[in-house]
């Protein structure tokens, strides 16, 4: 990746006695990028998340946020940071607006245009004026987003963003989250349990288990040259089988009634269809399956529960 990243975490460990609960932890974070993050109960993400924002001290290893040092220039390296850990607090007996001038005087230098800018962005303009206590969850869910990202941070946290809002209200905030990262090239990293909900928000995953981190990777899987299981289901398995072995170096056919299950790329995939439709096979239906993050998590973590 050309970018730099916004965030670095650098060879991370956290030690309470002789426990190691966060274990030589490297992660780099882009800007525009929507990170998840993800691990079982007690897998460390807490703990690295507290120590990304200053409130302990790693063991060893180091925190860089916009090219500073966490340990060293804190109040700079704070400066590029926003968050909202699950339900964020706000006056509610003040408006929205009210709340953001109060939040815009303790940062400084924050415009009466830019509070403006933001409520547009979180698409607050009709019930600004009203006050917190009238909003919906996810209205004040919205709120606390563009308390957030007042300041213009580089980067935002985002520890169980999506508590108790029903589907509508996910579904809007993930858009606002995704617009937010893209117009303002924001880094973004999200901790939540909702899998399928990480699976719909985040360009990639990072997953932690027993403090170590144990993969990271692309969300988007739309690689025409990655490898996925697909179902022919076609008029002639055993014309289409004798086809495979003749013509094809796939090793891993199977035929179950009526259906040829296989692991090629998308690319040999449409070339398969070609070579059966030509030499007379009907090619009724073609599935690409796919696990589930969930499936993948599970997988990766052996079972352990998600928290």
């Amino acid at each position: 990746m050309s970018q730099q990243p916004v965030v670095q975490l650098k060879h991370l460990t956290k030690k309470m006695g002789r426990k190691t609960i966060i274990d030589n932890l490297s992660l780099d974070l882009y800007p525009g990028q929507v990170t998840g993050f993800l691990g079982p109960n007690g897998a460390g993400k807490t703990t690295t998340i507290r120590m990304m924002v200053g409130l302990i001290k790693p063991t060893s290893g180091e925190v860089m946020i916009d090219g500073h040092r966490l340990n060293q220039d804190y109040t700079q390296s704070i400066s590029q940071v926003g968050a909202i850990v699950e339900n964020p607090e706000m006056y509610k007996f003040m408006s929205g607006y009210q709340n953001l001038i109060h939040f815009a005087r303790l940062q400084g230098n924050i415009t009466k245009q830019r509070i403006e800018d933001v409520v547009k962005q979180v698409g607050l303009e009709k019930r600004i004026h009203d006050k917190v206590q009238t909003y919906s969850l996810g209205m004040r869910q919205r709120l606390g987003l563009a308390q957030a990202i007042l300041h213009k941070p580089k980067f935002l946290i985002l520890d169980e963003p999506t508590n108790g809002l029903d589907p509508a209200g996910i579904r809007e905030f993930r858009m606002y989250l995704r617009k937010i990262a893209a117009e303002d090239g924001v880094s973004v990293l999200v901790s939540s349990h909702l899998l399928s909900e990480i699976e719909l928000m985040c360009d990639r995953i990072a997953v932690i288990q027993q403090g170590k981190l144990i993969t990271i990777r692309s969300v988007e899987g739309n690689d025409q040259h990655q490898n996925k299981t697909f179902l022919f289901e076609v008029s002639n398995p055993a014309k289409a089988l004798k086809l495979i072995e003749e013509h094809y170096e796939v090793n891993n056919v199977e035929e179950t009634k009526g259906q040829l299950q296989l692991t090629i790329n998308k690319e040999q995939a449409a070339e398969l269809n070609r070579t059966f439709v030509e030499n007379g096979i009907a090619v009724y239906e073609i599935t690409a399956l796919r696990k589930t993050l969930e499936d993948e998590f599970l997988e990766m973590t052996g079972g352990e529960q998600i928290g």
